[in-house]
Protein backbone atom coordinates (compact mmCIF):
# COMPACT_ATOMS: atom_id res chain seq x y z
CA UNK A 1 0.00 0.00 0.00
CA UNK A 2 2.85 2.36 0.99
CA UNK A 3 4.45 1.71 -2.55
CA UNK A 4 1.41 2.60 -3.87
CA UNK A 5 0.69 5.86 -2.47
CA UNK A 6 4.33 6.80 -3.52
CA UNK A 7 3.90 5.74 -7.12
CA UNK A 8 0.84 7.78 -7.33
CA UNK A 9 2.74 10.92 -5.51
CA UNK A 10 5.45 10.90 -7.47
CA UNK A 11 3.20 10.50 -10.81
CA UNK A 12 1.10 13.75 -9.55
CA UNK A 13 4.61 15.86 -8.75
CA UNK A 14 5.91 15.20 -11.96
CA UNK A 15 2.84 15.91 -13.52
CA UNK A 16 2.98 19.23 -11.98
CA UNK A 17 6.35 19.92 -13.04
CA UNK A 18 6.05 18.96 -17.00
CA UNK A 19 5.31 22.77 -18.19
CA UNK A 20 8.90 22.95 -17.26
CA UNK A 21 10.26 21.18 -20.47
CA UNK A 22 9.60 21.87 -23.61
CA UNK A 23 7.62 19.11 -25.96
CA UNK A 24 10.58 16.20 -26.70
CA UNK A 25 12.97 17.77 -23.58
CA UNK A 26 14.36 15.21 -21.59
CA UNK A 27 12.98 14.59 -17.79
CA UNK A 28 15.84 14.43 -14.89
CA UNK A 29 17.22 10.77 -15.25
CA UNK A 30 15.57 7.68 -13.09
CA UNK A 31 18.44 8.12 -10.65
CA UNK A 32 18.08 11.94 -9.96
CA UNK A 33 14.50 11.44 -9.47
CA UNK A 34 15.70 8.83 -6.69
CA UNK A 35 17.58 10.85 -5.40
CA UNK A 36 15.59 14.00 -5.13
CA UNK A 37 12.59 12.25 -4.08
CA UNK A 38 14.07 9.84 -1.64
CA UNK A 39 12.16 6.69 -3.40
CA UNK A 40 13.07 3.55 -5.19
CA UNK A 41 14.26 3.07 -8.59
CA UNK A 42 10.95 0.96 -8.96
CA UNK A 43 8.73 3.69 -7.73
CA UNK A 44 10.54 5.95 -10.25
CA UNK A 45 9.78 3.46 -13.00
CA UNK A 46 6.19 2.52 -11.97
CA UNK A 47 5.79 6.27 -12.24
CA UNK A 48 7.02 7.29 -15.38
CA UNK A 49 5.17 4.29 -16.57
CA UNK A 50 2.13 5.58 -15.30
CA UNK A 51 2.46 9.16 -16.97
CA UNK A 52 3.73 7.41 -20.60
CA UNK A 53 0.12 5.60 -20.36
CA UNK A 54 -1.37 8.87 -20.02
CA UNK A 55 0.32 10.06 -23.36
CA UNK A 56 2.16 12.70 -21.19
CA UNK A 57 5.98 11.24 -21.54
CA UNK A 58 7.61 9.22 -23.72
CA UNK A 59 10.39 6.81 -22.32
CA UNK A 60 13.10 5.37 -24.99
CA UNK A 61 15.83 1.99 -23.27
CA UNK A 62 19.00 3.66 -22.70
CA UNK A 63 18.18 7.22 -23.65
CA UNK A 64 15.40 8.01 -20.51
CA UNK A 65 12.24 9.93 -20.78
CA UNK A 66 11.02 12.83 -23.32
CA UNK A 67 8.52 15.26 -22.58
CA UNK A 68 5.65 14.08 -24.79
CA UNK A 69 4.93 16.42 -28.07
CA UNK A 70 1.45 18.16 -28.35
CA UNK A 71 -1.28 15.22 -29.57
CA UNK A 72 -3.08 16.52 -32.45
CA UNK A 73 -6.64 17.96 -32.18
CA UNK A 74 -9.01 14.72 -31.36
CA UNK A 75 -11.66 14.00 -34.34
CA UNK A 76 -14.90 15.35 -33.67
CA UNK A 77 -17.29 12.70 -32.39
CA UNK A 78 -19.32 11.11 -34.60
CA UNK A 79 -23.07 10.30 -34.00
CA UNK A 80 -23.44 6.99 -32.55
CA UNK A 81 -27.82 7.92 -31.41
CA UNK A 82 -28.62 4.75 -34.22
CA UNK A 83 -26.95 2.14 -31.79
CA UNK A 84 -29.67 2.98 -29.42
CA UNK A 85 -31.86 1.14 -32.07
CA UNK A 86 -29.81 -1.57 -33.21
CA UNK A 87 -29.61 -2.87 -29.73
CA UNK A 88 -32.88 -2.43 -28.49
CA UNK A 89 -34.94 -3.30 -31.15
CA UNK A 90 -37.52 -6.91 -30.30
CA UNK A 91 -35.38 -7.13 -27.78
CA UNK A 92 -38.07 -7.94 -25.11
CA UNK A 93 -38.84 -11.42 -27.45
CA UNK A 94 -34.95 -12.31 -27.05
CA UNK A 95 -34.54 -15.20 -24.95
CA UNK A 96 -31.04 -14.39 -24.04
CA UNK A 97 -30.94 -10.71 -23.18
CA UNK A 98 -28.75 -8.34 -24.58
CA UNK A 99 -28.32 -6.10 -21.96
CA UNK A 100 -26.44 -7.40 -18.57
CA UNK A 101 -27.09 -5.63 -15.40
CA UNK A 102 -23.08 -5.87 -13.68
CA UNK A 103 -24.29 -3.55 -11.00
CA UNK A 104 -24.11 -6.43 -8.40
CA UNK A 105 -20.43 -8.08 -9.85
CA UNK A 106 -19.18 -4.00 -10.44
CA UNK A 107 -19.83 -3.75 -5.94
CA UNK A 108 -16.80 -5.82 -5.06
CA UNK A 109 -14.60 -5.59 -8.23
CA UNK A 110 -14.37 -1.27 -8.52
CA UNK A 111 -11.69 0.40 -7.06
CA UNK A 112 -12.94 3.47 -4.68
CA UNK A 113 -11.70 6.51 -4.45
CA UNK A 114 -8.26 6.96 -2.70
CA UNK A 115 -8.92 7.84 1.08
CA UNK A 116 -11.90 5.47 0.94
CA UNK A 117 -11.76 2.07 3.43
CA UNK A 118 -12.49 -0.91 1.23
CA UNK A 119 -15.07 -2.38 3.21
CA UNK A 120 -16.69 -3.75 -0.18
CA UNK A 121 -13.78 -5.65 -2.01
CA UNK A 122 -13.45 -9.60 -2.99
CA UNK A 123 -9.91 -9.84 -3.31
CA UNK A 124 -7.29 -10.30 -0.52
CA UNK A 125 -5.77 -7.13 -0.20
CA UNK A 126 -1.86 -7.45 -1.47
CA UNK A 127 -0.35 -7.43 1.62
CA UNK A 128 -1.87 -10.88 1.80
CA UNK A 129 -1.22 -11.81 -1.51
CA UNK A 130 1.69 -14.18 -1.80
CA UNK A 131 3.42 -11.71 -4.38
CA UNK A 132 7.04 -12.75 -4.47
CA UNK A 133 6.25 -16.95 -4.44
CA UNK A 134 3.95 -16.12 -7.24
CA UNK A 135 6.46 -13.73 -8.50
CA UNK A 136 9.01 -16.28 -8.68
CA UNK A 137 6.67 -19.20 -9.53
CA UNK A 138 6.25 -17.18 -12.73
CA UNK A 139 9.51 -16.70 -13.42
CA UNK A 140 10.48 -20.89 -13.34
CA UNK A 141 7.37 -21.88 -15.41
CA UNK A 142 8.64 -19.08 -18.05
CA UNK A 143 12.05 -20.87 -17.84
CA UNK A 144 9.97 -24.73 -18.56
CA UNK A 145 10.70 -26.47 -21.57
CA UNK A 146 7.48 -25.72 -23.61
CA UNK A 147 6.01 -23.05 -20.96
CA UNK A 148 5.17 -20.89 -24.29
CA UNK A 149 3.60 -23.95 -26.12
CA UNK A 150 -0.18 -24.68 -26.82
CA UNK A 151 -1.03 -26.64 -23.53
CA UNK A 152 -3.81 -30.03 -23.80
CA UNK A 153 -7.44 -28.69 -24.03
CA UNK A 154 -8.11 -29.77 -20.46
CA UNK A 155 -5.53 -28.49 -19.10
CA UNK A 156 -1.42 -29.61 -17.83
CA UNK A 157 -2.27 -33.03 -16.78
CA UNK A 158 -0.40 -32.58 -13.56
CA UNK A 159 -2.24 -29.74 -12.54
CA UNK A 160 -5.91 -31.45 -13.42
CA UNK A 161 -4.02 -34.51 -10.93
CA UNK A 162 -3.12 -31.62 -7.95
CA UNK A 163 -6.91 -30.39 -8.44
CA UNK A 164 -8.19 -34.07 -8.28
CA UNK A 165 -6.45 -34.44 -4.91
CA UNK A 166 -8.08 -31.63 -3.35
CA UNK A 167 -11.29 -32.60 -4.27
CA UNK A 168 -10.98 -36.14 -3.23
CA UNK A 169 -13.54 -39.30 -2.91
CA UNK A 170 -12.63 -41.20 -5.76
CA UNK A 171 -12.02 -38.26 -8.73
CA UNK A 172 -9.10 -38.44 -11.30
CA UNK A 173 -7.12 -35.82 -13.54
CA UNK A 174 -9.58 -37.27 -16.38
CA UNK A 175 -12.42 -35.69 -15.01
CA UNK A 176 -11.02 -32.22 -14.32
CA UNK A 177 -11.02 -29.16 -16.83
CA UNK A 178 -8.58 -26.43 -15.86
CA UNK A 179 -10.58 -23.09 -16.32
CA UNK A 180 -9.99 -19.42 -16.20
CA UNK A 181 -11.30 -18.36 -12.90
CA UNK A 182 -14.03 -19.46 -11.27
CA UNK A 183 -16.68 -16.83 -13.03
CA UNK A 184 -15.91 -18.79 -16.02
CA UNK A 185 -15.85 -22.36 -14.69
CA UNK A 186 -19.54 -21.30 -13.39
CA UNK A 187 -20.40 -19.73 -16.51
CA UNK A 188 -19.63 -22.99 -18.64
CA UNK A 189 -21.47 -24.70 -16.02
CA UNK A 190 -25.03 -22.81 -16.59
CA UNK A 191 -24.64 -22.76 -19.93
CA UNK A 192 -24.18 -26.68 -20.32
CA UNK A 193 -26.60 -27.79 -17.78
CA UNK A 194 -29.91 -25.38 -18.43
CA UNK A 195 -31.34 -24.40 -22.01
CA UNK A 196 -31.94 -20.33 -22.34
CA UNK A 197 -35.47 -19.64 -20.81
CA UNK A 198 -35.32 -22.44 -18.15
CA UNK A 199 -35.27 -21.61 -14.27
CA UNK A 200 -32.24 -22.42 -11.94
CA UNK A 201 -32.45 -22.99 -8.30
CA UNK A 202 -30.25 -20.59 -6.45
CA UNK A 203 -29.73 -19.90 -2.77
CA UNK A 204 -31.11 -17.05 -0.90
CA UNK A 205 -29.09 -14.91 -0.34
CA UNK A 206 -26.12 -15.38 -2.72
CA UNK A 207 -23.63 -14.65 -4.80
CA UNK A 208 -24.24 -11.42 -7.17
CA UNK A 209 -21.96 -12.94 -9.43
CA UNK A 210 -23.83 -16.48 -10.04
CA UNK A 211 -27.16 -14.28 -10.24
CA UNK A 212 -25.92 -11.98 -13.25
CA UNK A 213 -24.56 -15.49 -14.87
CA UNK A 214 -27.80 -16.22 -14.69
CA UNK A 215 -29.58 -13.55 -16.49
CA UNK A 216 -27.27 -13.10 -18.88
CA UNK A 217 -27.64 -16.56 -19.84
CA UNK A 218 -31.22 -16.37 -20.26
CA UNK A 219 -32.30 -18.82 -17.18
CA UNK A 220 -34.55 -16.93 -14.32
CA UNK A 221 -33.40 -17.68 -11.02
CA UNK A 222 -35.41 -19.37 -8.12
CA UNK A 223 -34.81 -18.70 -4.35
CA UNK A 224 -33.93 -21.16 -2.23
CA UNK A 225 -33.51 -19.92 1.48
CA UNK A 226 -30.02 -19.90 3.77
CA UNK A 227 -30.06 -20.55 7.25
CA UNK A 228 -27.16 -20.60 9.46
CA UNK A 229 -26.65 -24.50 8.20
CA UNK A 230 -27.12 -23.69 4.46
CA UNK A 231 -29.94 -24.60 2.59
CA UNK A 232 -33.30 -25.83 3.61
CA UNK A 233 -33.87 -29.32 1.88
CA UNK A 234 -37.42 -29.44 2.17
CA UNK A 235 -37.68 -26.24 0.60
CA UNK A 236 -35.40 -27.80 -2.13
CA UNK A 237 -37.33 -30.49 -2.64
CA UNK A 238 -40.27 -28.04 -3.00
CA UNK A 239 -38.33 -26.02 -5.00
CA UNK A 240 -37.81 -28.66 -7.81
CA UNK A 241 -41.30 -29.81 -7.57
CA UNK A 242 -42.73 -26.56 -8.50
CA UNK A 243 -39.82 -25.34 -10.93
CA UNK A 244 -39.02 -28.90 -12.90
CA UNK A 245 -35.30 -26.79 -12.61
CA UNK A 246 -32.46 -28.52 -14.12
CA UNK A 247 -29.81 -27.40 -11.53
CA UNK A 248 -29.05 -26.43 -8.24
CA UNK A 249 -26.22 -24.04 -7.87
CA UNK A 250 -24.83 -23.47 -3.88
CA UNK A 251 -21.97 -22.89 -2.13
CA UNK A 252 -21.59 -25.21 1.08
CA UNK A 253 -18.86 -23.86 2.46
CA UNK A 254 -18.77 -20.69 3.95
CA UNK A 255 -21.31 -19.40 2.01
CA UNK A 256 -21.36 -15.82 0.17
CA UNK A 257 -22.71 -13.77 1.83
CA UNK A 258 -23.72 -15.43 5.25
CA UNK A 259 -20.96 -18.09 5.92
CA UNK A 260 -23.38 -20.61 6.63
CA UNK A 261 -21.80 -24.16 6.18
CA UNK A 262 -23.63 -27.02 4.59
CA UNK A 263 -24.90 -28.98 7.80
CA UNK A 264 -23.60 -32.85 7.79
CA UNK A 265 -27.13 -34.37 7.85
CA UNK A 266 -28.30 -31.89 5.01
CA UNK A 267 -25.63 -33.24 2.85
CA UNK A 268 -26.83 -36.56 1.48
CA UNK A 269 -29.98 -34.64 1.77
CA UNK A 270 -29.47 -32.41 -0.83
CA UNK A 271 -27.72 -34.91 -3.12
CA UNK A 272 -30.46 -36.79 -2.75
CA UNK A 273 -32.80 -34.54 -3.81
CA UNK A 274 -31.15 -33.25 -6.85
CA UNK A 275 -30.93 -36.98 -7.78
CA UNK A 276 -34.73 -37.79 -7.65
CA UNK A 277 -35.46 -34.42 -9.20
CA UNK A 278 -32.67 -35.51 -12.06
CA UNK A 279 -31.07 -32.86 -11.82
CA UNK A 280 -27.51 -31.20 -11.00
CA UNK A 281 -25.89 -30.07 -8.44
CA UNK A 282 -23.05 -27.11 -8.73
CA UNK A 283 -21.12 -26.80 -6.21
CA UNK A 284 -18.66 -23.22 -5.87
CA UNK A 285 -16.23 -24.14 -3.42
CA UNK A 286 -15.02 -20.93 -3.66
CA UNK A 287 -13.14 -20.21 -0.40
CA UNK A 288 -11.68 -23.59 0.83
CA UNK A 289 -8.69 -22.30 1.11
CA UNK A 290 -9.87 -19.40 2.75
CA UNK A 291 -10.10 -21.32 6.39
CA UNK A 292 -10.04 -19.13 9.16
CA UNK A 293 -7.27 -20.55 12.07
CA UNK A 294 -9.81 -21.27 14.61
CA UNK A 295 -12.21 -23.70 12.28
CA UNK A 296 -11.21 -27.04 12.88
CA UNK A 297 -11.66 -29.96 10.25
CA UNK A 298 -13.45 -29.02 7.26
CA UNK A 299 -15.98 -31.27 5.63
CA UNK A 300 -15.26 -32.84 2.28
CA UNK A 301 -16.44 -31.04 -0.75
CA UNK A 302 -20.05 -32.40 -1.89
CA UNK A 303 -18.19 -33.80 -4.91
CA UNK A 304 -15.99 -36.22 -3.01
CA UNK A 305 -19.54 -37.91 -1.43
CA UNK A 306 -21.40 -38.25 -5.11
CA UNK A 307 -20.52 -41.29 -7.25
CA UNK A 308 -23.22 -40.75 -9.53
CA UNK A 309 -22.60 -37.55 -11.19
CA UNK A 310 -24.68 -35.52 -9.87
CA UNK A 311 -22.37 -32.81 -8.89
CA UNK A 312 -20.52 -30.57 -11.16
CA UNK A 313 -17.78 -29.25 -8.88
CA UNK A 314 -16.13 -25.24 -9.27
CA UNK A 315 -12.71 -24.45 -7.23
CA UNK A 316 -10.59 -21.86 -7.68
CA UNK A 317 -7.23 -20.50 -6.76
CA UNK A 318 -8.36 -16.76 -7.19
CA UNK A 319 -9.17 -15.84 -3.91
CA UNK A 320 -6.14 -17.19 -2.41
CA UNK A 321 -3.75 -15.67 -4.18
CA UNK A 322 -4.48 -12.54 -6.81
CA UNK A 323 -7.18 -11.47 -8.39
CA UNK A 324 -5.50 -11.52 -11.55
CA UNK A 325 -4.60 -15.13 -10.98
CA UNK A 326 -7.42 -16.62 -12.64
CA UNK A 327 -6.79 -20.55 -12.63
CA UNK A 328 -9.44 -22.64 -11.70
CA UNK A 329 -11.22 -25.88 -12.18
CA UNK A 330 -14.12 -27.77 -13.31
CA UNK A 331 -15.21 -31.01 -12.40
CA UNK A 332 -18.13 -33.65 -13.05
CA UNK A 333 -18.26 -36.75 -14.37
CA UNK A 334 -20.10 -38.64 -16.63
CA UNK A 335 -21.48 -37.14 -20.26
CA UNK A 336 -22.24 -33.70 -18.98
CA UNK A 337 -18.12 -33.58 -18.82
CA UNK A 338 -18.06 -33.50 -22.37
CA UNK A 339 -20.50 -30.80 -22.63
CA UNK A 340 -18.37 -28.82 -20.14
CA UNK A 341 -15.54 -29.16 -22.18
CA UNK A 342 -16.79 -28.18 -25.45
CA UNK A 343 -18.16 -25.27 -24.42
CA UNK A 344 -15.17 -24.29 -23.05
CA UNK A 345 -13.25 -24.64 -26.23
CA UNK A 346 -15.49 -22.42 -28.27
CA UNK A 347 -15.42 -19.93 -25.66
CA UNK A 348 -12.17 -19.56 -24.46
CA UNK A 349 -9.98 -22.84 -26.24
CA UNK A 350 -8.00 -23.23 -23.61
CA UNK A 351 -6.35 -21.60 -20.30
CA UNK A 352 -2.82 -19.76 -21.35
CA UNK A 353 -0.07 -22.26 -20.29
CA UNK A 354 2.40 -20.03 -18.37
CA UNK A 355 -0.23 -19.11 -16.40
CA UNK A 356 -0.85 -22.85 -15.63
CA UNK A 357 3.05 -24.20 -15.31
CA UNK A 358 2.91 -20.80 -13.14
CA UNK A 359 0.07 -22.38 -10.63
CA UNK A 360 1.84 -25.65 -10.48
CA UNK A 361 5.30 -24.52 -9.26
CA UNK A 362 3.48 -22.05 -6.83
CA UNK A 363 1.65 -25.22 -5.10
CA UNK A 364 4.06 -27.57 -5.27
CA UNK A 365 6.77 -25.27 -3.25
CA UNK A 366 7.45 -24.88 0.18
CA UNK A 367 6.08 -21.38 0.29
CA UNK A 368 2.06 -22.66 -0.78
CA UNK A 369 1.63 -23.90 2.43
CA UNK A 370 3.32 -20.92 4.56
CA UNK A 371 1.23 -18.48 2.64
CA UNK A 372 -2.14 -20.39 3.19
CA UNK A 373 -1.10 -20.61 7.66
CA UNK A 374 -0.17 -17.08 7.58
CA UNK A 375 -3.63 -16.22 5.56
CA UNK A 376 -5.70 -18.20 8.10
CA UNK A 377 -4.23 -16.33 11.13
CA UNK A 378 -4.31 -13.06 9.81
CA UNK A 379 -8.26 -13.58 8.19
CA UNK A 380 -9.04 -14.89 11.72
CA UNK A 381 -7.17 -11.65 13.60
CA UNK A 382 -9.47 -9.55 11.36
CA UNK A 383 -12.72 -10.73 11.70
CA UNK A 384 -12.23 -11.06 15.18
CA UNK A 385 -11.38 -7.34 14.79
CA UNK A 386 -14.13 -6.14 13.35
CA UNK A 387 -16.89 -8.18 15.19
CA UNK A 388 -15.21 -6.92 18.32
CA UNK A 389 -15.58 -3.35 16.25
CA UNK A 390 -19.26 -3.63 15.84
CA UNK A 391 -20.07 -5.17 18.94
CA UNK A 392 -18.59 -2.01 20.63
CA UNK A 393 -20.01 0.67 17.95
CA UNK A 394 -22.64 -0.61 15.91
CA UNK A 395 -24.76 -2.83 18.77
CA UNK A 396 -28.21 -2.10 16.82
CA UNK A 397 -26.56 -4.04 13.56
CA UNK A 398 -27.18 -7.83 14.15
CA UNK A 399 -24.80 -10.20 13.57
CA UNK A 400 -26.20 -13.66 14.01
CA UNK A 401 -23.48 -16.05 12.52
CA UNK A 402 -19.52 -15.37 12.48
CA UNK A 403 -18.20 -17.23 10.32
CA UNK A 404 -14.82 -19.12 10.98
CA UNK A 405 -13.96 -19.17 6.87
CA UNK A 406 -14.20 -16.65 4.43
CA UNK A 407 -13.75 -12.68 4.44
CA UNK A 408 -16.50 -10.99 5.46
CA UNK A 409 -19.20 -10.90 7.76
CA UNK A 410 -23.53 -10.29 7.00
CA UNK A 411 -25.15 -7.80 9.37
CA UNK A 412 -28.75 -7.67 9.06
CA UNK A 413 -29.92 -3.42 9.65
CA UNK A 414 -32.64 -2.30 11.88
CA UNK A 415 -35.93 -3.07 10.24
CA UNK A 416 -37.00 0.00 7.65
CA UNK A 417 -33.01 1.00 6.92
CA UNK A 418 -32.85 2.62 3.89
CA UNK A 419 -29.98 0.32 2.19
CA UNK A 420 -29.03 2.81 -0.65
CA UNK A 421 -29.22 5.77 1.44
CA UNK A 422 -26.70 4.05 3.89
CA UNK A 423 -24.14 2.90 1.65
CA UNK A 424 -23.80 6.58 -0.14
CA UNK A 425 -23.98 8.04 3.67
CA UNK A 426 -21.18 5.39 4.40
CA UNK A 427 -18.94 6.55 1.24
CA UNK A 428 -19.27 10.17 2.24
CA UNK A 429 -17.84 9.25 5.56
CA UNK A 430 -15.10 7.54 3.81
CA UNK A 431 -15.53 3.52 3.67
CA UNK A 432 -17.13 1.69 0.95
CA UNK A 433 -19.64 -1.41 2.03
CA UNK A 434 -21.92 -3.26 -0.34
CA UNK A 435 -25.61 -3.44 -0.10
CA UNK A 436 -27.53 -6.72 0.66
CA UNK A 437 -30.46 -6.25 -2.12
CA UNK A 438 -27.98 -7.21 -4.92
CA UNK A 439 -27.84 -11.17 -3.11
CA UNK A 440 -31.27 -11.64 -3.51
CA UNK A 441 -33.05 -13.37 -6.55
CA UNK A 442 -36.21 -11.96 -4.84
CA UNK A 443 -37.42 -9.07 -2.34
CA UNK A 444 -34.94 -9.72 0.40
CA UNK A 445 -36.57 -10.55 4.37
CA UNK A 446 -34.47 -7.89 5.98
CA UNK A 447 -31.88 -5.29 4.87
CA UNK A 448 -28.37 -6.27 5.19
CA UNK A 449 -25.01 -5.17 4.43
CA UNK A 450 -21.87 -7.18 3.41
CA UNK A 451 -18.59 -6.13 5.24
CA UNK A 452 -15.47 -7.70 4.02
CA UNK A 453 -12.14 -7.61 6.03
CA UNK A 454 -9.83 -9.39 3.44
CA UNK A 455 -9.61 -6.29 1.32
CA UNK A 456 -8.07 -3.42 3.67
CA UNK A 457 -4.83 -3.18 5.34
CA UNK A 458 -4.99 -4.29 8.24
CA UNK A 459 -6.91 -4.62 11.92
CA UNK A 460 -6.02 -0.83 12.63
CA UNK A 461 -7.86 -0.02 9.02
CA UNK A 462 -11.06 -1.69 10.16
CA UNK A 463 -11.46 0.09 13.04
CA UNK A 464 -11.64 3.39 11.30
CA UNK A 465 -13.36 1.77 8.74
CA UNK A 466 -16.16 0.79 11.67
CA UNK A 467 -15.96 4.20 13.30
CA UNK A 468 -16.47 5.81 9.67
CA UNK A 469 -19.74 3.50 9.60
CA UNK A 470 -21.37 4.39 12.53
CA UNK A 471 -20.74 8.16 11.68
CA UNK A 472 -22.57 6.64 8.15
CA UNK A 473 -25.42 5.03 10.21
CA UNK A 474 -26.10 8.10 12.91
CA UNK A 475 -26.77 10.25 9.39
CA UNK A 476 -29.23 7.41 7.89
CA UNK A 477 -30.62 5.64 11.43
CA UNK A 478 -31.19 8.73 13.16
Amino acid sequence: MQERSSVVDLAEQLRRELDRYSPGGKLPSSRALVERFRVSPVTVSRALAQLAAEGLVVTRPGAGAFRARARTAPAPAGDTSWQEVALSADGAADLVPRSVDASGVLASLAAPPPGVIEFNGGYLHPSLQPERPMAAALSRAGRRPGAWGRPPIEGLPELREWFARGIGGSFTAAEVLVTAGGQSALTTALRALAPPGAPVLVESPTYPGMLAIARAAGLRPVPVPVDADGVKPALLADAFRATGAPAFVCQPLFQNPTGAVLAPERRHEVLRIAREAGAFVVEDDFVRRLVHEDAGPLPRPLAADDPDGVVVHVCSLTKATSPSFRVSALAARGPVLERLRAIQVVDTFFVPRPLQEAALELVGSPAWPRHLRAVSAELKARRDAMTTALALHLPELALPHVPSGGYHLWPRLPDGTDEPALTSAALRAGVAITPGRPYFSAEPPAAHIRLSFAAVAGTGEIMEGVRRLRTACDEVLG
